[in-house]
């Protein structure tokens, strides 16, 4: 005999599942911004310019 569906567990599996994705992507772009950020400076510093 076939189960009864269970469609708000459904859905709410498949909406953690599309945030995981989303927070998984805006982590990488976090990770790259961070990261030309140090190639661009890799001293650390602000790049300040004195006038």
């Amino acid at each position: 005999m076939a189960r009864k569906p269970n469609y708000q567990f459904e859905r709410m599996e498949r909406d953690r599942s599309k945030a995981a994705k989303v927070a998984e992507k805006a982590a990488a772009k976090q990770r790259e911004r961070e990261e030309a950020a140090r190639l661009a400076n890799p001293d650390g510093f602000a790049s300040t310019e004195e006038a």
